[in-house]
């Protein structure tokens, strides 16, 4: 093998290298953010639970961030959120969603992330949560958060209906 065939190939197995550190690298940077963003989302959940009003709207990006509740006119930033929720903040417990499971994705930036989670929740039985977490500074805010309740599709028709008799039912309109 000739000089110039080593050097070509010494080269090449640098570049390699530098290419599998990169991966690597990134790979472990992504999962620092996900970790971080799961550290996050499990002490908004907590903070909840704890009555901790200040701890729990503190994981939003501002008062223009969204969360919408479960009836189809909970629908708030949490300039309006935060009214609504402060008397169950001041009872003691606001509510306990314990996280069963999460699903966490990052943009190639690492600047976004969102997720999906199901949830145990004493109230609402099994629910499901999925939101967007923007990173500001060196922290994860949530910039939106939906909280729903799956219903399974054998009994959909049911809710429907259910669903349609409420809405007929001028007792249970809100505005």
């Amino acid at each position: 093998m000739n000089l110039k065939c080593i050097g070509n190939l010494l080269i090449l197995s640098v570049i390699l290298l530098i290419a599998i550190a990169c991966s690597s690298g990134n790979r472990q940077s992504e999962q620092v953010q996900k970790k971080a963003i799961n550290t996050i989302l499990d002490d908004w959940h907590l903070a909840a639970s704890e009555a901790n009003f200040e701890r729990y709207f503190m994981h939003f990006t501002g008062d223009s961030a969204v969360f919408m509740g479960t009836d189809a006119t909970e629908r708030w930033t949490v300039a309006e959120f935060k009214p609504w929720a402060k008397p169950y903040f001041d009872d003691g417990q606001a509510w306990g969603f314990t996280p069963v499971e999460r699903h966490v994705y990052l943009s190639d930036n690492e600047q976004t992330a969102w997720f999906d989670e199901s949830l145990d929740t004493p109230n609402l039985g099994p629910a499901r949560g999925s939101g967007v977490l923007v990173k500001q500074e060196e922290s994860w805010k949530i910039a939106h958060y939906n909280l729903s309740i799956p219903i399974p599709n054998a009994i959909v028709d049911t809710v429907v209906k259910q669903i349609d008799r409420a809405l007929d039912d001028s007792t249970l309109k809100t505005n």
